[in-house]
């Protein structure tokens, strides 16, 4: 199933980039119909049930769409999931979709995470830091653990580099255990 999402992901990507939409415009929209579809378990049964003829889906998206204001190319994909049963794999479809944007368009995802709430410079310097780790540019979500005691945690992908007080310490116990 994975393979299927980031096929479609993909195929969406490709259309972002090439009619040069704007990506955050993008997934916002993406996000907010993963959202509509997973607040809404009517719409849900809609767009998933076979009964349904594919035009009341589509007047149905539509109308949505119109209210939204969501961009001709995010509804004109939604219109192809709901086609081809791919409602259930939306989620799925979209974390995909933001992973590849972010990939093409050679950013990273960064989760930030601090004993206490970062200055503006702060911030700025941690996003350097990781740009200059990683050669991408950042997009950085931060949040705060008071149990770090200070520093800071920052995962990007599967690696976590781990500048906090407490994950010093740990090392340090370690050492001393090993010794």
């Amino acid at each position: 199933m994975a393979a299927v999402a980031s096929r479609y992901a993909r195929a969406l990507v490709d259309v972002v980039v090439e009619q040069k939409i704007d990506p955050a415009a993008a997934v916002q929209q993406v996000h907010d119909m993963v959202a509509a579809v997973g607040e809404n378990e009517h719409l849900r049964m809609v767009w998933e049930s076979p009964a349904v003829p594919a035009e009341q889906k589509r007047g149905l998206l539509d109308a949505i769409a119109g209210q939204a204001g969501t961009l001709r190319p995010i509804r004109n994909f939604m219109a192809i999931l709901i086609d081809h049963g791919r409602i259930p794999m939306l989620a799925q479809i979209a974390r995909q979709f933001e992973a590849e944007l972010n990939n093409r368009l050679g950013f990273v995802e960064a989760d930030i995470t601090s004993s206490r709430q970062l200055s503006a410079d702060e911030m700025q310097g941690l996003e350097s830091q990781v740009e200059r780790i990683t050669g991408k540019k950042v997009r950085a979500r931060y949040g705060t653990n008071p149990d770090i005691l200070g520093g800071a945690v920052v995962r990007v992908g599967s690696t976590i580099y781990d500048g906090s007080v407490r994950g010093q310490l740990q090392k340090l116990k370690e050492q001393l255990a090993n010794s």
